[in-house]
């Protein structure tokens, strides 16, 4: 489930995380806000009538949570190596939100540099 893959490498593989929770930077792992997720999103999808396809996804009253495969982590790192599905396309967007947005950069220069002389002449 690509959507898992959101919350980052699993705690394993994720070498600052500890340090992110020591620093405040985050108040939970990789790992627990994706069960924390599932945790909340699979009781939703059962209360507007949806049924989780997958029956991997049971409680498991142990860890007080549900079960569910691993994300294919694989496909996580092709896809933060800029080999995704999507790539190209996000790219390209990008490049293009970039050269749309040349005025508005120049317009806030111009302004800055009439500012700047200003202050310097009074």
């Amino acid at each position: 489930y690509p959507t898992l893959m959101r919350f980052g490498p699993p705690d394993s593989e994720s070498p600052h995380s500890a340090d992110a929770i020591k620093w405040r930077i985050k108040r939970e792992t990789n790992d627990q806000l994706r069960q924390k997720f599932v945790n909340q999103t699979v009781p939703q999808a059962e209360f507007i009538g949806l049924k989780i396809p997958d029956p991997n996804f049971k409680w498991n009253e142990e860890k007080k949570g549900y079960g569910f495969p691993p994300p294919d982590w694989e496909e996580f790192k092709r896809v933060i190596s800029g080999n995704g599905p999507c790539n190209k396309e996000r790219l390209a967007a990008r490049i293009k939100a970039h050269e749309e947005g040349k005025w508005v950069r120049e317009a806030a220069q111009a302004y800055a540099q009439k500012h700047k002389k200003e202050l310097l002449v009074s």
